[in-house]
């Protein structure tokens, strides 16, 4: 229990410091996908006033922030247990994954199609782009599909523990609780390491290149400007 013979103070330290963490790593994509969709919006609605990208990061920042603050403002007011406040966490985190692996899939679908059309319009190469924006695309959702799996069936355990029982205190054993964060943390660190490959790796495709196309400059590593037709540079 939260406030019983336990101490509340540890696990709200406890939670507080690995949601915090994972929602870190989440708004690592969200700033990809907002960059994304404030690049695709010019494309498919040049005539429309675009918001500025870190203005609408910061804003979606915001609201999850503030719905986590609410959550542990209702554990701190003894309306829920620990338990409690873990299975809000488990449902907030699950239901970001399943939009993130949406927005993943839609955006990096028409991102490839903008710079294959601009390929063709400057008669540069853009599979380096591409097969970068494939590799956050697989890996991206790879993350956040067992990451919504994860935290759903957490979920499903704790609710039908509260339908058995009236409560869902101490539904899981310690050796439970351990493997759930143990898999959290394995799947962050391997997207973190991921990420870091592919924002690395050049992706180097000459042997593809024999149709006259040059290759794109990239002078700063990850980061490769693609000329857009108005003479506006986009980094991918």
């Amino acid at each position: 229990m939260a406030f019983g013979d336990e101490p509340w103070v540890g696990t709200f330290v406890n939670s507080l410091i690995v949601t915090s963490g994972s929602l870190s790593l989440f708004f690592i994509f969200i700033l990809i996908l907002v960059y994304w969709a404030d690049i695709l919006k010019k494309y498919f609605h040049p005539g429309v006033r675009r918001p500025k990208p870190m203005g609408t990061f910061i804003h979606i920042v915001a609201v999850l922030v503030l719905i986590e603050m609410i959550n542990y403002l209702l554990f701190l007011m003894q309306i829920y247990s620990s338990e409690g406040m873990v299975l809000f966490n488990s449902i907030v985190l699950a239901i970001v994954s399943i939009v993130c692996v949406i927005k993943i899939t839609v955006f990096s679908q028409k991102f490839s199609a903008v710079l294959r059309t601009l390929g063709d319009i400057n008669q540069v190469s853009t599979e380096s782009q591409i097969k970068r924006i494939m590799w956050i695309t697989v890996t991206g959702n790879l993350f956040f599909f067992a990451r919504a799996v994860v935290e759903m069936k957490f979920a499903a355990t704790l609710l039908y523990y509260y339908y058995q029982n009236g409560n869902v205190d101490e539904a899981f054993s310690h050796e439970s609780w351990d493997t759930y964060l143990l898999i959290r943390h394995v799947t962050e660190l391997m997207i973190l390491f991921l990420m870091l490959y592919i924002l690395q790796n050049k992706f180097d495709t000459r042997n593809r290149r024999g149709e006259g196309y040059a290759s794109v400059p990239s002078d700063d590593g990850p980061q490769v400007a693609v000329t857009g037709t108005e003479g506006t540079n986009y980094i991918v």
